[in-house]
C-alpha cells in the first residue's frame, strides 16, 4: 500500500514540474498616441494566452479639425476661450489575434488582431454665422451643434511589440477602423505595462 501512495506522490510530483514548463498566460496595459487622418489617444488592457493567442480589449479617442468648418471660421483670442469645434471618432473595441515571435529571445514580436468596435461618431453642423463689428474678436465668429451618432466597426490592428523586459515594453501599431461612415488610419506608439512576457 505504501508503494501505492510513493507512486501517486511521484506522478503529482513529476505531472506539477511539467506543468510548470508550460507557458503562463500573461497580461498587461497599453496606452498609444494615435497620428493618421485623426489624431488621439488609445488605451487597451491586453491578455496573451500561452504566448500564442490575444484577447484586447480597448478604447480609442481621436480627434481632427471639422470638415464641415467655414472657411471664415474664427476662435477669436484663443488663450480666452477653451472651446474649439472638432470631428470626434470614439470606440470599444474587442480584438481576438494571433502572435508570432520574430526573434528567439521573444523581444520582439508580431500581434496581429482583427476585431469589431462600436463607434461613435460627433460632428458640428448648422453653423451660424455671429455678425461681430468690435475691432478684436474674443470669441467665436459661428455657433455650431453636434451630430452625434454610431455605427460598428471592422478594427484591423498587426502591433508590433517590443517586450523590453518582464513587465515594460514599447509598441507600433498600424491600425485601420473601418466602418461605412468615417475611417480611421493610422499608426500608434505606446508603451505597455503589466505581466508582458515570462
Amino acid at each position: 500500500m505504501k508503494n501505492y501512495f510513493l507512486l501517486l506522490f511521484l506522478v503529482l510530483t513529476f505531472s506539477s514540474v511539467k506543468a510548470q514548463n508550460v507557458t503562463a498566460n500573461t497580461y498587461y496595459a497599453s496606452s498609444e498616441v494615435n497620428l493618421g487622418n485623426y489624431f488621439g489617444l488609445d488605451w487597451t488592457l491586453n491578455y496573451v494566452i500561452q504566448n500564442t493567442y490575444s484577447l484586447k480589449v480597448g478604447y480609442t479617442r481621436n480627434i481632427r479639425d471639422p470638415k464641415s468648418k467655414p472657411d471664415d471660421y474664427s476662435k477669436g483670442l484663443g488663450f480666452l476661450s477653451f472651446s474649439y469645434p472638432f470631428d470626434y471618432l470614439s470606440t470599444y473595441r474587442v480584438e481576438l489575434g494571433k502572435i508570432y515571435n520574430l526573434n528567439q529571445k521573444g523581444t520582439i514580436r508580431a500581434n496581429v488582431a482583427l476585431g469589431i468596435g462600436y463607434t461613435v461618431i460627433e460632428e458640428p453642423e448648422n453653423w451660424q454665422y455671429i455678425p461681430n463689428n468690435a475691432t478684436v474678436n474674443l470669441d467665436e465668429n459661428y455657433t455650431y451643434d453636434y451630430y452625434k451618432y454610431n455605427t460598428i466597426s471592422l478594427i484591423i490592428s498587426p502591433k508590433i511589440e517590443f517586450p523590453v523586459s518582464k513587465y515594460f515594453g514599447l509598441s507600433v501599431s498600424p491600425m485601420a477602423q473601418i466602418n461605412k461612415d468615417r475611417s480611421y488610419y493610422g499608426v500608434g506608439l505606446g508603451i505597455m505595462l503589466g505581466k508582458i512576457r515570462e
